[in-house]
């Protein structure tokens, strides 16, 4: 009742969908979310999901303020994958049909929007990888040309190492060491950090697109620059996402104030100072001021001095269907230039083709948060 309140739609048992704020704004020409930006995706036709509303830990920044349930081990009645991804799509555009004739929403990408979903953000609340049934839903995605981006808060590394190819799989590495995890995802297993360690080390294995996902908090985890980087040496993520926390308001779940949130410029500094001491293996690749967001990514994407961030979701679909094995390199698009990081931007990664909307008064930009 509390999500639902919230404006999630609950799917069958375990499962649920929302619409995201960056898919309206980008529905107006507003812009578009990081991964528009990072990876060229389209966010009007991005749907988010996740097949277990469950979680194993309890984050301070989450900002779902822990309605949903949490729990170490999948305990509901496991849900068909096909009727979930019928479920979802069919729940994500009822939502979407609610904004027909909304003022400036854009005809032509509200009918590209209405008539197929091209990504799925496997991040919405929970953790998605518990799933019984994960991959044969990973499958299903993909053979309809949905791209995959999911996120797993490193808890499960029997789910990790059976997981099947993903668009681009993220761990999310909220702390460097055992205590300041403890105090920031507040976890359910005693033997959290040798899960996510596991975790770790798996991710190192996987042949498709990788990522650290970071979430900084002032005053909570960003004092130990130097374990972020050798979390970062151990798991060789292809990329590394580093936000500072949105906050969310007020909740008794969660002890953040407006204070323990970093500027952008904090976060710059924050990158820059860890692509430094990386060495020569990672660089500063693309930002989203509105997201607060900085991408860090491996040289390899850099291919005759230009960035390769985004990717060719047509020929990943084709690939992921093909049953043969595939990498990251063989899916890669090149990155525009606006999207690229530059240390005298004044756009902060925001798309030339979009229209920046101010609120009255000139004040700040109205955005969304990030997903």
């Amino acid at each position: 009742a509390s999500l639902s309140k919230q404006g999630y739609r609950v799917v069958g048992s375990h499962s649920g969908v929302k619409l995201c704020r960056w898919t309206k704004a980008m529905l107006r020409g507003r812009g578009g979310c990081y991964k528009h930006t990072f990876y060229g995706i389209v966010s009007y036709q991005c749907m988010e999901a996740t097949p277990s509303l469950a979680c194993a830990n309890k984050c301070v920044f989450c900002w779902r303020h822990h309605d949903n349930p949490v729990g170490t081990s999948f305990r509901w009645q496991v849900d068909d994958p096909a009727t979930l991804l019928d479920g979802f799509e069919e729940n994500h555009l009822a939502m979407m049909k609610q904004l027909k004739g909304v003022p400036g929403v854009k005809p032509e990408r509200y009918a590209e929007a209405m008539g197929r979903v091209r990504h799925c953000a496997l991040s919405l609340v929970g953790e998605p990888i518990i799933y019984p049934r994960i991959n044969e839903f990973l499958g299903l995605l993909h053979a309809k040309g949905i791209s995959s981006f999911m996120v797993t808060n490193a808890q499960f590394p029997e789910q990790m190492e059976t997981l099947t190819p993903v668009t681009q799989l993220y761990i999310s590495v909220d702390a460097p060491d055992a205590p300041e995890l403890k105090a920031v995802d507040r976890p359910l297993f005693s033997d959290f950090w040798e899960r996510f360690l596991s975790c770790v080390d798996l991710l190192k294995k996987k042949k498709q697109r990788t990522v650290f996902r970071m979430t900084l908090v002032n005053g909570w985890n960003t004092q130990q620059l130097s374990k972020y980087v050798e979390l970062v040496r151990r798991g060789r993520p292809d990329f590394v996402e580093v936000k500072g926390v949105t906050y969310c308001g007020d909740s008794k779940a969660s002890p953040l104030t407006i204070k323990h949130c970093p500027f952008h410029a904090e976060v710059r500094a924050y990158c820059k100072a860890m692509a430094d001491e990386l060495g020569d293996e990672y660089e500063l690749a693309s930002e989203h001021a509105h997201s607060n967001i900085v991408l860090i990514a491996h040289k390899s994407f850099k291919i005759d001095g230009e960035w390769h961030t985004w990717i060719d979701y047509d020929k990943f679909a084709a690939l992921a269907t093909a049953g043969k094995p595939f990498g990251s390199m063989d899916y890669l698009a090149p990155t525009p230039e606006w999207a690229v990081y530059r240390e005298d931007a004044t756009d902060g990664g925001f798309d030339p083709g979009e229209e920046r909307f101010l609120r009255k008064g000139g004040g700040r930009a109205v955005t969304g948060g990030g997903c």
